[in-house]
């Protein structure tokens, strides 16, 4: 419905700001991670949106990016997980952050964002897997075409993302693809 606001910021209050357009003032949530590229006051801004409904209120959430408000659409397609839990993470933890936590499979990093438990961290892990770009984290970290290919292998037999990047690590970095499979499985085997 709404996709994307220009206008004029008039407002700043955690986690709420106030955005004119062209007379009409938007109320819109940010998580803080937005919250903090913001300009000053007076100044002109530009957020992606996502627009809820709900029985009792119609709801503005704003984002400085693509990727974050992405990251918002996957995290409350998560039974359990509302907008509010949505913002908080987003809040506490940059979506690179939770895409490598989500690759590596790290529940303590969410268990430290306020709001998430031990079981709601561990649900987010196994809905979020292979979505939000969650194993672009590890593969940015292949250094050039011939890891990524290995990494790419490595993950078609089975291995996840946390065992692909550690035997990447091993790796000597000019390896190439067939030879670095043999010696990533080799040490995986171990």
């Amino acid at each position: 419905m709404i996709g994307k606001l220009t206008g004029t910021l008039l407002e700043k209050n955690p986690p709420e700001v106030l955005v004119d357009c062209h007379g009409v003032g938007y109320e819109v949530q940010v998580p803080m991670s937005t919250f903090y590229n913001l300009p000053a006051v007076g100044e002109r801004v530009q957020l992606l949106t996502q627009f809820i409904v709900r029985e009792d209120a119609q709801l503005l959430y704003g984002f400085g990016s693509a990727p974050e408000r992405q990251a918002f659409r996957e995290l409350i397609k998560i039974s359990g997980v509302g907008p509010r839990t949505a913002l908080s993470i987003l809040s506490g933890m940059g979506v690179d952050d939770l895409a490598q936590a989500v690759s590596l499979q790290e529940a303590g990093r969410l268990v430290k964002v306020p709001g998430i438990g031990k079981k709601t961290a561990e649900r987010l892990l196994l809905e979020l897997k292979g979505k939000l770009g969650a194993d672009i984290g590890v593969r940015h970290e292949a250094a050039n075409d011939a890891q990524a290919d290995i990494l790419q292998a490595l993950l078609a037999l089975g291995y996840n993302d946390k065992e692909g990047a550690a035997a990447l690590k091993a790796l000597p970095k000019d390896v190439g693809v067939s030879d670095g499979i043999k010696l990533a499985l080799k040490a995986l085997a171990k």
